[in-house]
């Protein structure tokens, strides 16, 4: 019977070394298969997210920055000046070191976006395009201080000037008067979750944050992951 599999596989293009192969296949109840290139293309991008008590949707796909923008959850409204979606991405973008650049396709010939660096911070630096931002922003924020991801922290962080500012950005979430520098932090929900004390609010203000807000948060991580976010 084993021969007799290894022929009609072997009219389906299927090439068998060992007939022991075909045993081993049979006895597979699960098989999985890496598609990217196929049913994916091996580009992470920002779909949804959440600042200042609002989810967000983002349109587009890809590392193309002018297409898509950011809206309100169910709505259809552009909602790239709000004040959470800026500071969230403009804080995202300063913990980066990843920048977006247009290059030529070798076989098309038309020009295409890039990221350069970390593929997992491209979705930051493209949301924040369609936010309004790029590369140039980095210097008018100077970072002082950098501590690269770890494994073992699970976060990386970054500090830069601030000096001077009333509100982190135009239309931006405010900054008090005596500060100097900003502290960002990215890493595992749940870790940086864990550190924080206090929650930025739509308006601007600024509530303690309480084991119950812990919690909410934390359902919001586990509603994005189980769509596979």
């Amino acid at each position: 019977s084993l021969s007799i599999g290894c022929k009609e596989m072997v009219t389906k293009h299927v090439l068998v070394r060992k007939l022991a192969a075909v045993e081993t296949l049979g006895s597979a109840s699960v098989i999985c298969s890496d598609k990217t290139g196929t049913l994916t293309e091996g580009k992470m991008s920002m779909v949804k997210m959440y600042a200042a008590g609002r989810k967000y949707d983002i349109e587009g796909k890809g590392f193309d920055p002018t297409v898509g923008k950011i809206m309100r959850e169910g709505t259809s409204e552009d909602a790239g000046r709000d004040m959470g979606v800026r500071s969230c991405l403009l804080s995202g973008l300063l913990c980066c070191n990843t920048s977006l650049e247009q290059v030529k396709d070798e076989e098309t010939g038309a020009l295409k976006y890039e990221p350069r660096g970390n593929s997992s911070e491209a979705p930051i630096v493209v949301a924040s395009r369609k936010a309004g931002f790029n590369e140039s922003s980095f210097g008018q924020y100077k970072r002082v201080v950098e501590v690269p991801f770890s494994s073992s922290r699970k976060m990386m962080l970054t500090v830069c000037e601030v000096d001077g500012r009333e509100e982190l950005c135009e239309n931006g979430m405010p900054v008090d008067k005596k500060a100097k520098y900003m502290s960002v932090c990215k890493g595992a929900p749940n870790y940086i979750i864990d550190t924080c004390k206090e929650v930025l609010n739509e308006d601007g203000s600024v509530s303690k944050m309480t084991e119950e807000t812990k919690k909410e948060l934390l359902e919001i991580v586990d509603d994005y992951s189980s769509q596979a976010l």
